[in-house]
């Protein structure tokens, strides 16, 4: 008895004694003071009576009232870890490092960093960039890649973009600001699969157009694929290139739902949805199911829009799949004019947990499998890449580009410029900042003009560190970028360039039937079939392991 007074239950204990105290008080002087004490104290008393006799949480039954402090450090642990305990170093999922260099650049604030590198640059995995005793100078910093170039309406693309966040996903004053700050920098917004919402009209900032499963913004009333909505959308001048989206890192293999409380008119008007009406995204197209259709939908996607630069977006899985794509493109002729690689680290506004920890290939792997494929056919000069992982940094940007790709993508670091502060609330509609919520006296935090500068500052200052980035490595433009600049430490004793760590492949190895070294392309090139995503069943199931 004594242990359940002094232990689990001293709590309530004292506060009984505090009551029993509170009416003498209360009963002696008649002042309004001991009044409000005792209403203290009896409102606690009852708190702990209730918490002894509810049944749904065990500590509140063995510890009334005192448990209550477990579940208010568990509701602000993350909080006070991102504030007071983790290292500028410690990236869950981004750093404070990584976050402090996105506030002032987008800010405008002083980028520098004092008194050396924070880095043990002698640990495994430490990275840098080689630089040249004879530097050049870059007298632009708005670096540009055309895209679609031998079609109706090509577009020059710049090396960073905002990556797909959809209007509902998002808010509307952060897709106000984000296209705003879009326009003044002459980079592209892309849309996210929720489609072209009234918001992303309002500045006229360049849009890519996502196309998703659910066909968001070119849909039947059965959620199939509309040509005729389409094309009136596709050749609006705001839309420069059109996306097609196979998967995304976050959740690659999954669908979604929109449940019907949250599709507002806003979101319906978008979306080509009845509004309170769960809105479903399937798992897979229902336009294609093989290589080949894959591809002729997206010639006709690319002839509905009048011939505007038209690719697709995919998070790798399966490689023999992958494989599948790039062998209908042998087959056909039929050729995207882009890719766009998303990594398995990229984010979301909700996801599985094991979805986002273990699901899809990272972003490096992926990048570099799908730019070895397109050299080994012979392809690469006329079909771009693009990227999408946790790219925040000039060196992130030079890393990706190094790696193949032609142009990189983020979204949660123009999410950090418009003032995220990675609060990881996005899929509660709690957004403390505005960002990622449909509050609207939540996000009338986040006032439009501002904010777009933030964004516009952003991307410019990135790529005026990327500037400097070449101008160091002797380079003129970061199409001369390969991944013999970027070196690894695999040890403290051993390191190498990106060129030595990964295999690459020939331009054209892969063609006339011929059959590469590299270990991946051996074991799943020859399984891969244009007609199919599935691969050749003669091979036998042992072949896949």
């Amino acid at each position: 008895m004594r242990g359940l007074v002094f232990g689990r239950y001293a709590a309530f204990v004292l506060v009984v004694v505090m009551t029993v105290l509170a009416v003498w008080v209360a009963w002696s002087t008649r002042h309004w003071a001991a009044g409000f004490w005792l209403a203290a104290s009896l409102a606690l008393v009852v708190l702990g009576i209730h918490d002894m006799l509810q049944k749904r949480r065990a500590v509140l039954r063995n510890y009334p009232l005192l448990g209550h402090f477990r579940y208010l450090f568990e509701s602000v642990r993350p909080e006070l870890r991102q504030y007071l305990i983790e290292g500028d170093h410690d990236e869950l999922p981004f750093s404070r490092q990584q976050r402090a260099i996105v506030y002032q650049r987008a800010k405008q604030e002083l980028d520098k960093r004092p008194f050396g590198t924070q880095y043990n640059t002698y640990d495994s995995d430490y990275e840098w960039i080689n630089h040249s005793l004879q530097p050049t100078t870059i007298p632009d910093h708005d670096f540009r890649v055309r895209v679609g170039a031998n079609r109706e309406q090509p577009y020059s693309c710049s090396v960073f973009n905002i990556s797909a966040m959809s209007f509902g996903s998002l808010s509307a004053n952060a897709i106000l600001a984000l296209n705003e700050g879009a326009r003044r920098g002459g980079f592209y917004h892309d849309t996210g699969e929720g489609s072209i919402s009234r918001h992303h009209r309002v500045h006229g900032g360049d849009l890519v157009w996502e196309i998703g499963s659910g066909y968001f913004g070119c849909r039947t009333e059965d959620g199939r694929f509309d040509a005729e909505r389409f094309r009136v959308q596709a050749r609006e001048p705001q839309v420069k290139m059109i996306e097609l989206k196979l998967s995304q890192g976050a959740k690659p293999g999954q669908g979604g739902i929109l449940p019907g409380p949250k599709v507002t008119p806003e979101i319906a008007e978008a979306r080509g949805v009845p509004v309170g009406v769960d809105c479903l995204s399937p798992a897979a197209h229902s336009s294609f199911s093989t290589p080949t259709g894959l591809l002729e939908f997206i010639t006709q996607l690319r002839e509905l829009s009048g011939g505007k630069p038209t690719g697709f977006k995919l998070a790798i899985g399966h490689p023999w799949e992958w494989f599948a794509v790039a062998k209908a493109m042998l087959e056909t002729g039929l050729l995207p004019d882009f890719i766009v690689v998303d990594g398995g680290e990229g984010g979301t506004g909700a996801a599985p947990l094991e979805f986002t920890d273990h699901v899809g290939v990272p972003m490096r792997e992926a990048l570099i499998l799908v730019h070895n494929t397109l050299v080994g056919c012979g392809l690469r000069d006329r079909v771009r890449i693009a990227v999408a992982g946790k790219i925040v940094t000039a060196f992130d940007l030079a890393r990706a580009l190094a790696l193949g790709a032609d142009w990189c993508n983020a979204a949660r670091g123009f999410m950090f410029a418009l003032g995220c502060i990675q609060s990881q609330s996005c899929h509660t509609g709690k957004c403390p900042t505005g960002v990622a919520t449909q509050d609207p006296l939540r996000q009338r935090g986040l006032d439009v003009p501002d904010k777009a500068t933030r964004v516009h500052r952003f991307q410019q200052n990135t790529l005026v560190a990327l500037r400097e980035l070449l101008e160091a490595a002797g380079l003129h433009h970061p199409a001369e970028l390969g991944p013999e600049h970027i070196i690894r430490r695999l040890s403290p004793f051993q390191v190498r360039s990106m060129a030595r760590n990964y295999a690459w492949l020939e331009p054209g190895e892969l063609l006339d039937g011929g059959v590469s070294d590299h270990p991946v392309f051996q074991r799943f090139w020859p399984l891969a079939r244009a007609n199919s995503f599935a691969p050749a069943e003669l091979m036998g199931a042992s072949r896949l392991r």
